[in-house]
């Protein structure tokens, strides 16, 4: 196993993890199989999404945020991040990436990214690559 290390910005935050994740492979000499990373954090997930314009990170975080407000009177847990945990919930903590010809499968516009839900913070990133 290896890890990505991702700092983060603002509390709701996309981080590509792309260009990390391409470099990890390529040092594990791994040509074909399969990537499977997963968030080792309980406000934190992951996702692929398009990287092509920054639009789309602002969209999804925005409608995430109406989905799922910070605040309601419903919620119980005492460090006033349950809407964190609920995100990373929807999102999930894991991810397969397929790996190929040494790098990872992904569409035109496809990057991976660490979902932040409670940030800033410094955030790991476990990745197993497994040989086909």
């Amino acid at each position: 196993m290896q890890e990505i290390r991702v700092r983060t910005h603002r509390r709701g935050d996309l981080v590509e993890i792309t260009e990390p994740l391409r470099a990890l492979i390529a040092r594990s000499g791994v040509d074909e199989g399969v990537a499977v990373l997963q968030s080792l954090h309980t406000t934190a997930g992951l996702t692929i999404n398009e990287n092509a314009d920054p639009d789309v990170v602002h969209d999804v975080l925005a409608k995430l945020d109406r989905l799922i407000p910070k605040d309601e009177p419903f919620y119980r847990h005492a460090e006033g991040n349950s809407d964190s945990h609920l995100k990373t919930s929807f999102f999930g903590p894991s991810l397969s990436v397929i790996v190929s010809g040494g790098r990872p499968v992904l569409g035109t516009w496809q990057g991976v990214y660490l979902a932040e839900f409670d940030g800033p913070r410094d955030r790991r990133v476990a990745v197993q690559l497994l040989r086909a």
